[in-house]
């Protein structure tokens, strides 16, 4: 016993020496409860930070020998959770616009057609008026709302209302004439021009492709080109607010965003997000071309503005009755949703793409969508060969079971996003019926297929704030809270599990899983403070938990001052 004794404070002593060796922190966090996502070392207390990187992770008598009384700033986390920062691996981020109209979670359409009239008051005949994230099925009477909502109150401005999916949108009378739809206007492919089935005219509601063939009609602000910029870049630092309040420190774009624009903001110090920026997926080799000197530009490699992967649309959603299923839909037998392009163009751009060794993203929701999406990557893989693409499908959402390991073997990425189970469930059996919908949202089905998660949130689809996204993953309930075991809980995913397909999951999904969403030393110090212990309070504290801390690159971008 004497022997094992002394062994152990020689171990203990030289642990402590090597500790004390170490250059001094910039930034120690103490006292804390360190979840690290390092499988090899799974808790900690405390993390040292120098520059960028994380240089230790130990225990608060340990770290606290890094720390140099005239520089190095301390964080006493006084026991609470310390976790990665958050990436969002699926988030349309850009300048929010302080004049859209927001109908999130509204119940009475009337609510639509006074904020319309509201900011129709405050905007000049022929400005375009903007909102959404409606949803019809929160509605009192469950309708798709219709022009009439809205024409009464804005006969001089065209008005352009999305739904919460993005995938319909709601307009006036204006706009139909303003880009010429009418009772005689045909659905384009893979897109749908609502009609009244008595009269035959447009109700408003356009979906799908057929949004391209919206024209406003729509005349400029009385902005001059500096007052524009302003308002734009205003726009940046709000949605990074946003960010950094609710510890997201990454975020990928699907598709569009404007790489100068964070540029700018990075050398204006204002940058307190990593971000990786997609483009539109095309089998076009002239612009593939193009996007490999993008990507040289802004590498893999890098760390903050980083060229991300190719972006294409197999299929709609549920909520709009849009997704392309196998079989048709429950509540509407008329259609299986809608391809919104044949499988065969799809194929051949993401075997093109591949080829020239891009990383490849598509959306799809449906079962067939979904099915028609593997199979495109699979013949990609035969044509191609076998290489780590890391190739993604965005959502995932509803899955035959013979698919389920096809994620795995095909090395395909589940993108997904946990609050559109819980934004979905109150109408995805009405539209699918319970045997489908036992393949939807199937997280633990395809983790246990072992299948690769990437967590995020779809914003501004649903709320960025990720402890939604947790409280979705482990509970499959309503934000309101409700008795049993929640929706399918067959699905439910354990806290840890959800922190880690939130952090270390997207890190992978963006090739980053050697340097981000673990805090390990040599990783970026991308971390979080929250006010609650995720892993033990109740589910209804959950979505209560807030970020007291957010620390990006390092540098605490965030301090709620609880």
């Amino acid at each position: 016993m004497k022997k094992i004794i002394i062994s152990l404070s020689v171990f203990i002593m030289s642990t402590t020496g090597s500790f004390a060796q170490m250059e001094k922190a910039d930034l120690v966090i103490i006292n804390g409860k360190i979840l690290t996502i390092d499988k090899n070392n799974p808790i900690a207390q405390a993390v040292a930070i120098k520059g960028e990187k994380i240089i230790a992770v130990g225990s608060t008598a340990e770290i606290s020998l890094l720390i140099e009384k005239c520089c190095t700033k301390v964080i006493d986390a006084g026991g609470r959770l310390v976790l990665p920062g958050f990436n969002d691996a699926h988030v349309h981020f850009g300048p929010l616009d302080p004049d859209y109209i927001e109908l999130r979670y509204t119940t009475d359409p009337a609510v639509i057609t006074e904020k319309v009239k509201a900011q129709v008051t405050r905007s000049g005949p022929g400005q375009l008026i903007e909102g959404g994230h409606w949803e019809h099925e929160m509605f009192i009477d469950k309708k798709w709302p219709t022009k009439e909502l809205i024409d009464k109150v804005s006969p001089n401005n065209p008005v352009v209302l999305s739904r919460a999916d993005g995938h319909s949108v709601l307009v006036n009378s204006y706009v139909l004439r303003a880009s010429g739809i009418t009772k005689n206007t045909l659905d384009p492919f893979g897109g749908v021009i609502q009609k009244d089935p008595v009269t035959g005219e447009p109700t408003g509601i356009i979906k799908e492709n057929a949004e391209d063939m919206i024209k406003t009609g729509a005349v400029k602000p009385g902005r001059t080109p500096e007052e524009e910029n302003t308002r734009q870049w205003q726009g940046y630092l709000l949605a990074l607010k946003e960010a950094r309040e609710y510890g997201v420190t990454s975020v990928q774009v699907p598709g569009a965003a404007d790489f100068d624009a964070y540029e700018k903001l990075q050398k204006a110090g204002e940058l307190t997000c990593r971000i990786d920026i997609g483009k539109a997926l095309t089998a076009d080799t002239l612009l593939l071309k193009k996007y490999l000197d993008l990507e040289k530009q802004y590498p893999r490699e890098g760390n903050w503005i980083r060229f991300g992967y190719l972006k294409a649309f197999m299929d709609g959603t549920i909520g709009s009755g849009t997704a392309l299923m196998f079989e048709p839909f429950t509540d509407n037998p008329a259609t299986s949703g809608l391809a919104l392009m044949p499988y065969e163009e799809m194929e051949k751009m993401i075997i093109t793409a591949d080829k020239f060794g891009f990383q490849i993203g598509v959306h799809a929701i449906g079962d067939k969508g979904n099915n028609w999406v593997l199979n495109a990557f699979e013949k990609a893989e035969n044509v191609n060969g076998k290489r780590e693409s890391r190739h993604r499908i965005e959502h995932a959402q509803t899955l035959q079971p013979s698919d389920i390991p096809r994620f795995a073997s095909l090395g395909v990425i589940a993108s997904m996003q946990p609050t559109h189970c819980i934004s979905d469930k109150k109408f995805c059996e009405k539209r699918i019926g319970p045997e489908r919908a036992k393949g939807a949202y199937a997280w633990k089905s395809l983790a246990d297929a072992g299948a690769i998660l990437a967590f995020g949130t779809d914003y501004q689809v649903e709320p960025l704030n990720p402890m939604e996204g947790l409280y979705a993953a482990v509970t499959r309930k309503d934000r309101l809270g409700e008795k049993g075991e929640g929706w399918h809980p067959e699905q439910k995913i354990k806290m840890e599990d959800a922190i880690k397909y939130y952090t270390l999951g997207s890190a992978y999904a963006q090739f980053m899983e050697d340097r981000k969403g673990m805090i390990k030393p040599g990783f970026l110090a991308d971390i979080v403070i929250v006010d609650k212990d995720l892993m033990t309070i109740p589910e209804n504290e959950i979505m209560k938990t807030k970020v007291d801390y957010t620390i990006t690159g390092g540098k605490v971008v965030y301090n709620s001052g609880r």
